[in-house]
């Protein structure tokens, strides 16, 4: 569970629903941030990512927390051992890669 869960006693995000398409650990996303982010973020424009999890801050904003594909230091970002292998962004900011469990209607 994540630390602002945890201390808002706030159940874990099992899935979430972008562009008709549920999300959940292990879905592939492409990232896609929004003007006014960092240097960093906007680097990551247009990666894919794999969802880590999905989090709530104390302002109830959800966010996606994600590892790059292509990251060879993924596994460190999936343990949580090391900063800098696990990126945010909310939901408008990435576009599903993985169609299953799309919405056919």
């Amino acid at each position: 569970m994540d630390f602002f869960q945890e201390q808002e006693g706030k159940p874990e995000l099992e899935s979430l629903v972008v562009g008709g398409v549920e999300l959940k650990k292990g879905s592939r996303v492409l990232l896609w941030p929004r003007g006014g982010r960092d240097i960093m973020d906007l680097a990551l424009a247009g990666k894919a990512a794999f969802v880590e999890s999905i989090e709530q801050d104390y302002e109830d904003r959800v966010y996606l927390a994600v590892t790059l594909e292509d990251d060879p230091g993924r596994e460190l970002g999936q343990d949580r051992s090391t900063l800098g292998h696990r990126f945010f962004f909310s939901p408008e900011e990435v576009v599903p890669l993985d169609l299953e469990g799309a919405d056919e209607s």
